[in-house]
Order: C-alpha cells, then structure tokens, then sequence
C-alpha cells in the first residue's frame, strides 16, 4: 500500500469516526430533550386532568342541589392515571406539589363516595354536598397555585393581584355561578387568603367617609353621622375670640372706685424718759465693761478705796 492510499484511508476513516460520534452525541441530548418534553407534557397533563375531575364533580355537586341527578349511579368514580403515572417514575418535578394534588384527590373521593352513600339513603345529602363543595373550592386553589406558581406553597407563592385569580378561571371556564347559592371565583379568592398567600387588594375593612374620618381623627365619636370629631369642652377661662374690624371695639373695663380713708388714731408721742435709755445705751455698755477692764489695787492695806465719783 503507498502513502497516498494510506493517508486516504486514514481520512476516510476519521471523518467516518466523527461522523459516528456526532451521530451518537445528537442522538442522546435529542432523547434527553425529548424525555424532558415527555416531562413537562406529562405535567401539564397532571392539571388538565385535575380540570377534567373538578369540572366533572362541580356538574354533579349543581345536579344535586336542583334535582336532576338523585341516583348514586350517576355520580362517576374520579381516577388520575396521569398523576399516578407522574408519581411511578422519577422525574425533574416538585414532588410535594404532586403529593398535594394526590392529597386533593384523595378528599374528593372521599366526598364523593359519602355523596354517593347519602344519595342512596345511608345518610343527609345536603351535608355531602356542602363537605363536597369545600372540597372542590380547596381543589380549584391547589390547581391555581400548580399552574400559575409553579406548584408553590401559599405562603411562599409571590404577591398577585386578585383579579389575577379571576382571570386565570374565567380562561378557564370556571364561572361564578356554576354552584347554586355562592361566587365560586370569591371564594376560591378567599380559600387562597385563608391559606396564606398574599393577594392584593385587601379586603376592605371600613367605608370611605368611615376611614378618611378615623385618619382625620382618631378619638372621633363612632356613633356620631361619619364619624365627625367630638365636641371641644368650652373652658371657663378661654380666651375671648378676638373682635372683627366691623365689629365696635368692646368697651374698656373701668378702674372700682377706691373706698373712702377711714381716718386712723394719732400715734401716741414716745415720752423722753422712755428714750433716754436707748441714747445711754452705748454710755451702760462701756459702765459694763468697765469692771473687766478694772486693775488690782496694789495700795495699802489700811487705805480704803476710792468712792466712784468722788474727786480726791
């Protein structure tokens, strides 16, 4: 074998080789890719065949409450071979917002089969209904969530508007008046609050006049016509409100007149010999100290003292 047909052989078969590769490689990620779309489909399935079971049973629930359905014959058994099916294989799905659907199922079977029992004389039909109806509301709820919310718990499930709510079952063909005697989309509205989503707006609690009147005044009378602020006390010591300019200037408020002196006896005259201590006083002071002031007489013994006040 020469070179050249060497070399072409071993092109040949490397582009072969590569070829095989690529073929394989495609083939793979398209089986991945396409197991994931089985996935998805399938869960999407998951709700259309929770739609199917609901609508189903909510016909049956109205059929009871008019009359026209009275045999337990003609309430059908639910099934979910699509869920099961979901739940048999591992797959990318949140697996408690599948073990809520089945939860869900499990509720509405049992309903059904008590429905079914009191239709045939083994207990209170209108208690069945309404337990049944409870059911059928908690279930639209759980299919809202799995289709909008990606199969989110309530409370983690973001903010949505309630109209939201509304739109989502009115596209569903879920209408208000599909249960005789209550707003199915209001309540489905308040079965999502009650679980702890955060719906917007909420529910009003007061009027309008009721509201502006509590944020103009909190400590308003409730019983007062809406709720209008409370009557100040008029104290005794107000202040006058201050005269208009059309208004004559009030009066100026004059002095009393001032009572009559009454004449007040003479004080009597201080008498001279009461005074002349007060002027001596500094002379008996002195008199007084003199005696601390006084020497030892140093003179003889047979001589007598002098006589205060007598010149020697």
């Amino acid at each position: 074998m020469s070179d050249a047909t060497f070399q072409t052989f071993l092109t040949s078969g490397l582009f072969v080789l590569t070829a095989a590769i690529g073929f394989l490689a495609w083939s793979a990620w398209r089986w991945i890719d396409r197991a994931r779309d089985m996935e998805k489909a399938a869960l999407v399935g998951v709700g259309y065949e929770l739609r199917s079971n609901l609508m189903r049973m909510i016909k049956e629930l109205a059929g009871v409450a008019d009359g026209s359905i009275n045999s337990h014959i003609q309430l059908v058994p639910i099934v979910h071979p699509q869920l099961d099916g979901v739940l048999t294989r591992p797959n990318e799905a949140d697996r408690e917002s599948l073990t809520m659907l089945r939860g869900n199922y499990n509720e509405l079977s049992a309903h059904k089969q008590t429905l079914r029992a009191a239709l045939a004389g083994e207990g209170e039909v209108n208690a069945a209904a309404n337990v049944g109806v409870d059911a059928v509301i908690g279930s639209i709820a759980s299919l809202y969530l799995w289709e909008e919310h990606k199969g989110a718990p309530p409370k983690l499930a973001h903010s949505t508007r309630s109209w939201d709510v509304r739109d989502w079952m009115k596209a569903n063909d879920f209408r208000s008046d599909l249960l005789p005697g209550l707003h199915l989309r209001d309540e489905v509205v308040e079965r999502l609050r009650q679980l702890g989503m955060t719906l917007t707006p909420r529910p009003l609690t007061h009027t309008a006049s009721e509201f502006y009147a509590m944020q103009y005044d909190r400590k308003a009378d409730p019983n007062a016509p809406f709720w209008k602020r409370k009557k100040k006390p008029v104290e005794a010591e107000a202040v006058e409100p201050a005269a208009s300019e059309d208004s004559e200037p009030a009066p100026e408020p004059q002095a009393a007149p001032e009572p009559d002196p009454v004449a007040e006896p003479a004080p009597e005259p201080v008498q001279e010999a009461q005074a002349e201590p007060a002027s001596d006083a500094p002379q008996a002071e002195a008199t007084d100290a003199e005696p601390a002031e006084v020497e030892t007489d140093q003179s003889a013994p047979g001589d007598k003292p002098p006589t205060p006040g007598v010149v020697h």
